[in-house]
């Protein structure tokens, strides 16, 4: 049996279209009235879910400008963890009004809790679902006290190994988690499409027996397109009005054409993937008449012997199949033929000469 998944009445797996998250994450850039526009544009584009990110600096880490919490290179270069969290935080107040708009459009609207506080903010909320982000994958309290909220969970994976995977799955399901998907991700800001190896989901989907999908960390749509033909159920990637806004997220994202490209494209790359069928399509039964098959192109009487000249293999295709060609060769014809028509069984004596 295939593994099924549903947040908010939305049926996810493999015999449904892809479901894609939008990734709202720092990118409101400390304004409440650009994360409302980002969910209304989400919505636009098809999406069918927007994530938030609930934590407060004090949440997540340390206000410490010790070496370990100093940030070199990369797109957060020289600064230190608090600092980043302190600007990319969403601001507990929002919560509420952005569930509020995320209802009237009616998109579901989840996000990914950092510690037990922020748990329980969206679950005053009646968040209809959780996210553990990859780099909490490890932290298997938070894990169990998600999943106690009885709410489905999605568990990113980047930088877990097989174990970790299977301890976070393994949280989850103490916890009592019913309904659980795991998402392939590479945690790199941003990361080359080569990293992802997209062949991994076959192997998730076998080897843990969950819905599985992509958590997407690249600059275009390729590599979440690829990943609905391995399997992929789930693709989340992280969304702005403007990749050039400037906030911690911005320059990764996508913009409002490029996730309604994401949403069309990866459709129709899970409906191309149909099933196992040999026969005629519909789009071809009008063009099965344009096949080749076999043409007297010599006027014959009666009696007169078919020779090698005297038939051809051509399009159109309402004659014999050129596979006949050798069994007609040395026949007689039964009746006078014209070049130019099709040959026919009812022209031919199939009988052996001697």
């Amino acid at each position: 049996m295939k593994p099924d998944f549903s947040i908010a009445g939305r049926r996810i797996g493999l015999a449904h279209a892809p479901y894609i998250i939008a990734e709202l994450s720092a990118n409101h850039n400390g304004r409440l009235d650009t994360a409302l526009k980002i969910i209304e544009e989400a919505k636009k584009a098809g999406a069918d879910a927007v994530k938030l990110q609930t934590y407060t600096a004090d949440t997540i880490t340390l206000d410490c400008d010790a070496e370990e919490f100093q940030i070199h290179g990369g797109l957060w270069d020289g600064k230190t963890l608090y600092q980043l969290y302190q600007e990319a935080h969403m601001p507990w107040g929002w919560h509420k009004p952005l569930f509020e708009r995320a209802r009237e459009l009616d998109i579901t609207l989840f996000s990914s809790p950092f510690d037990n506080t922020a748990v329980d903010l969206l679950e005053d909320l009646n968040a209809p679902a959780y996210k553990i982000a990859s780099f909490e994958a490890v932290d298997l309290p938070l894990i169990k006290y998600v999943a106690s909220t009885g709410k489905p969970m999605i568990i990113s994976t980047g930088m877990a190994d097989a174990e970790e995977i299977s301890e976070a799955i393994g949280a989850a399901r103490e916890g009592g988690c019913k309904e659980l998907a795991i998402l392939h991700c590479v945690s790199g800001y941003p990361a080359p499409a080569a990293d992802y190896n997209l062949r991994t989901i076959p192997d998730m989907m076998e080897r843990f027996g969950l819905v599985t999908g992509l958590s997407d960390h690249t600059l275009d749509n390729t590599t979440a397109i690829a990943s609905v033909v391995l399997g992929a159920s789930i693709i989340e990637k992280h969304f702005t009005l403007d990749r050039s806004g400037g906030g911690p997220d911005d320059s990764f994202s996508l913009e409002p054409a490029e996730l309604a490209a994401l949403c069309r494209d990866s459709k129709t790359a899970w409906s191309a993937l149909g099933e196992v069928n040999y026969g005629r399509k519909s789009s071809e039964q009008s063009n099965a008449q344009f096949r080749r098959s076999l043409y007297f192109v010599k006027d014959l009487k009666a009696g007169d012997i078919i020779t090698v000249d005297a038939v051809r293999s051509v399009r159109p295709g309402f004659g014999l199949p050129p596979k006949d060609l050798e069994q007609i060769i040395g026949k007689p014809v039964l009746r006078d033929v014209e070049k130019f028509r099709p040959v026919s069984a009812t022209d031919l004596d199939r009988r052996t000469n001697d």
